[in-house]
């Protein structure tokens, strides 16, 4: 995908994504620890598959609505 000459692969958004969600990690385990929930790498590996189904969502708006400004 192009945009304004920024070529970005569904592969490399992926992982962009991805260091945005660990970034939040520790804030989101310590709410769950708070509310008493036992965070693992299983537990989390669906919620991190969601994570970035939403971002994509999320970018292909932005880039839309870019689209229609220009």
């Amino acid at each position: 995908m192009t945009f304004e000459g920024v070529n970005m692969t569904s592969q490399e958004k992926t992982l962009e994504f991805m260091q945005i969600a660990m970034k939040y990690l520790p804030e989101a385990k310590e709410q769950l620890d708070k509310a008493g929930v036992e965070l693992s790498m299983e537990l989390i590996e669906p919620f991190m598959n969601l994570f970035t189904k939403v971002m994509q969502d999320a970018y292909e708006l932005g880039l839309a609505d870019g689209r229609k400004e220009i």
